[in-house]
């Protein structure tokens, strides 16, 4: 199930965050991204970004649907999958891989690859936005021959939350 609203604040984030404002605006921003590039950010692509956006903790495509049924009791995955393809496709949302799961995109405005701090704990994630890290690893790879097609990079280790508990 996504998470509500009341467990938002992330160990990555301040307890002063304003959720409900952030989700909003994330929200906004979609639709004016999306119509500036003739896409359509349908209500059923808005719920599954709302849904993603959730608790910006990574969540899986089943636990969107399992939300989505409240309110949609007829869909099924392909109806989210395709919501989650399209999302990517306009760079509002991330997929992380070694989690199988999403992300909302804090900066859609550009394309660009982010790297993840992803707790082995919690689960919990972070998207950094470090173009330096993008262009040595494409650096490196050209060095050695290698065209790089795709670009993830998935850093795991424990939040500050996980580390600052007497059992981490």
């Amino acid at each position: 199930m996504v998470r509500s609203r009341a467990s938002a604040v992330t160990p990555f984030q301040t307890a002063s965050h304003d959720h409900d404002n952030c989700v909003e605006t994330a929200l906004d921003r979609a639709a004016q991204l999306c119509a500036a590039r003739g896409a359509r950010l349908t209500e059923l692509r808005r719920q599954v970004l709302r849904l993603v956006w959730g608790g910006h903790e990574p969540v899986g495509a089943y636990a969107v649907l399992e939300s989505l049924k409240r309110s949609h009791p007829g869909a099924a995955p392909p109806t989210v999958y395709r919501a989650l393809d399209f999302l990517i496709e306009h760079g509002l949302i991330h997929r992380i891989e070694s989690l199988n799961a999403y992300v909302g995109c804090s900066r859609p405005e550009r394309p660009h690859v982010s790297q993840f701090l992803i707790c082995g704990k919690c689960g919990a994630a972070a998207e950094l936005d470090d173009p330096a890290i993008a262009r040595a690893v494409l650096r490196r790879a050209a060095e050695l021959g290698f065209v790089v097609e795709q670009q993830t990079i998935e850093l795991s280790g424990l939040c500050p939350r996980c580390r600052a508990r007497p059992d981490a």
